[in-house]
């Protein structure tokens, strides 16, 4: 049977062709027009769009007047992310619900102000009555970014009060969202899993008393076990993913989408969307596809001469898939340094001991130090690059035994939390359609008849 929805015919073909013949525009045009391709100019630095309180990205200092690199940093509500991390761990507790508290109502809370609100987390965390079965289990897609956004539109017709947009309301479906993040995820994969792999199917109720990180290895083992250190990893991974500031793709997404006055669903299901592209929330499966070719290329992972020249194979697009790309290496924002990413590297030697996986860890420390030369080597720079926090993340959920299907979902189970505190903003401060402005470089036409044509 001819299925309509895969297959490209002649005539879709020849339409594309024509379609490209009519769509190029020339590059000089950007430049003489001066136009921010990807909101950023030639040195990287984005479009000043718009203003938040929740998130800051640096990664240059004013010193006499100049923007001068420096170490990156990175502030949630103004208190940087490392002071979080070392604040939870050291006290043994797990951060990701604290980080949520704070992006979303601006201060930390205190022990009886968390208790609360996990617990109000925990009362959210229960899908309607058949969800799983009616929505989940049918049709099951490949990609769980689909299925995670297909569930959430789907929650739209659940809800009673879908369209309301007052603090309150949108307060409560994020809540809502932020619980159930987690359960649509793993659900979504368990069901991929048993009617397309014809694996045996787990679907574990949500343990009241689990962390979001401990809830994700519970409902994903079929046993549900997992040794403490697994757990605070996963922790930690999620709090560096939870916001990175306004200007990354998903997030602006979110404002341009919330700034239309829709729905809530909508707003989440168009951010899951600009997630799941490879050069957002994809990036770190990229860096494990890229290590595995590696290994498998390169016979001795300590010999620095035959990583530098697969690193130059690479950008050369003689290597892994041809893109020219050394993924995990680089970011749009920072240049010395990314801080989720020296955060992210005591925790994976850690784990990498627990899990015997030593010897990787060393050829990715290599890497780390030898791809900012290869680089600068072989391409005009603007800015110094340096491995970014997609570079260890894919390791650590690989050393995790986590599914390659959901890298990118458990992504969104932290960034849900940045996305909800943006929308807020957005609804409550800006009140004014996003709307950036395009010039048209077409020729001017005489219309004519069909007949004439």
């Amino acid at each position: 049977m001819n299925n309509i929805f895969s297959n490209i015919t002649p005539e879709v073909l020849a339409l594309s062709n024509l379609c490209a013949k009519n769509s190029a525009i020339d590059p000089y045009l950007y430049t003489k027009y001066d136009v921010k391709r990807g909101l950023r100019d030639v040195s990287g630095k984005g479009v000043l769009t718009g203003l938040t309180e929740i998130a800051e990205v640096r990664s240059h200092i004013i010193v006499d007047s100049e923007y001068v690199p420096c170490e990156g940093k990175l502030f949630y509500r103004g208190i940087d992310v490392e002071q979080i991390v070392e604040g939870f761990i050291e006290e043994d507790r797990y951060g990701f619900e604290e980080v949520t508290y704070l992006l979303l109502f601006g201060e930390l809370p205190d022990k009886e102000a968390l208790n609360n609100f996990t617990k109000l987390l925990e009362e959210y965390r229960s899908l309607p009555t058949s969800f799983v079965r009616d929505i989940i289990m049918k049709a099951p897609s490949r990609d769980m970014m689909n299925t995670l956004a297909r569930s959430v539109l789907t929650l739209y017709s659940y809800d009673d009060q879908a369209d309301d947009i007052s603090l309150p309301n949108v307060m409560r479906q994020s809540l809502q969202l932020i619980s159930l993040f987690p359960l649509l995820s793993v659900y979504g994969y368990q069901a991929f899993r048993h009617y397309h792999d014809g694996q045996s199917l787990f679907i574990h109720t949500p343990d009241p008393s689990l962390s979001t990180a401990e809830l994700i290895l519970h409902l994903l083992r079929p046993d549900s076990k997992y040794t403490p250190l697994e757990a605070k990893i996963l922790d930690v991974a999620l709090v560096l993913h939870a916001e990175h500031g306004g200007g990354n793709n998903s997030t602006f997404t979110t404002h341009v989408v919330s700034s239309a006055g829709t729905d809530t669903y909508s707003s989440v299901a168009a951010s899951l969307g600009s997630l799941k592209g490879p050069k957002h929330g994809g990036a770190n499966l990229k860096v494990v596809q890229m290590f595995e070719d590696m290994k498998n290329t390169i016979k001795d992972w300590e010999d620095e001469d035959e990583v530098r020249n697969y690193l130059s194979a690479l950008l050369q697009k003689r290597a892994f898939d041809n893109a020219g790309l050394i993924y995990g290496i680089g970011h749009a924002v920072y240049s010395i340094s990314d801080p989720r990413a020296n955060i992210f590297k005591g925790f994976v030697n850690k784990l990498s001991v627990e899990k015997d996986r030593v010897a990787e860890f060393k050829l990715y420390n290599l890497v780390e130090s030898l791809a900012p030369q290869v680089i600068a080597k072989e391409r005009k720079m603007y800015k110094g690059v340096s491995a970014n926090v997609d570079f260890y993340s894919g390791f650590v959920y690989s050393m995790l035994d986590l599914p390659i299907e959901l890298y990118t979902p458990i992504f969104a189970i932290a960034r849900i939390s940045g996305w909800s505190a943006h929308r807020i903003e957005e609804l409550f401060n800006a009140n004014k359609i996003i709307r950036p402005a395009y010039k048209s470089v077409s020729s001017r036409k005489e219309y004519k008849n069909l007949s004439d044509r």
